[in-house]
């Protein structure tokens, strides 16, 4: 009897967990900080979800100040931020200018690779959001960040060395 008393609330911690991880829509997550990358003082962090259904959610979040009538260009890179060549490996959905905010499920990259949560962990990859999609604009890196096997938590991060971006 005795026995029993200790196994229900351990039965009642499972069941708990299970449905909590239903109600959240996804598994796990990691989160990556990104960096303020040029004069425009913004920074923000990478959030990266696996959704209960396998696919990877990416949500992006900045801090700095919004700007209602701008969008701002997110990408995934292959490398590091400061590797010389920066190819894009994903097109991410831009980042709102009035709340800051994006989310992207995850596309198939350039290379054709498709990623899960734990490929996402040890991708060799960072991110770039842009302060437009074109023209001069389009040079200035407003945050970037490396992320999966790259990311060290802002150890060593410096905006001199941001490569820009290349073509697919």
């Amino acid at each position: 009897m005795k026995k029993l008393i200790y196994l229900i609330p351990l039965v009642l911690l499972i069941v708990s967990c299970n449905k909590d991880s239903e109600q959240r829509g996804y598994k796990n997550s990691v989160r990556f900080e990104l960096f303020q990358s040029s004069d425009f003082e913004y920074t923000g962090f990478l959030e990266v979800f696996e959704l209960n259904d396998g696919k990877v959610r990416m949500d992006i979040q900045l801090t700095g100040a919004n700007s209602p009538s701008l969008d701002f260009p997110a990408h995934l890179h292959f490398g590091a931020y400061d590797a010389p060549v920066a190819e894009i490996a994903a097109m991410l959905n831009p980042i709102n200018g009035s709340d800051l905010k994006s989310s992207t499920i995850l596309p198939t990259l350039a290379d054709g690779e498709v990623l899960s949560f734990e490929d996402f962990q040890s991708f060799d990859g960072h991110i770039k959001i842009h302060l437009a999609a074109e023209g001069p604009d389009y040079e200035v890196i407003l945050v970037s960040g490396n992320i999966g096997s790259n990311y060290t938590a802002g150890l060593g991060f410096d905006m001199d060395k941001i490569t820009t971006c290349s073509p697919k």
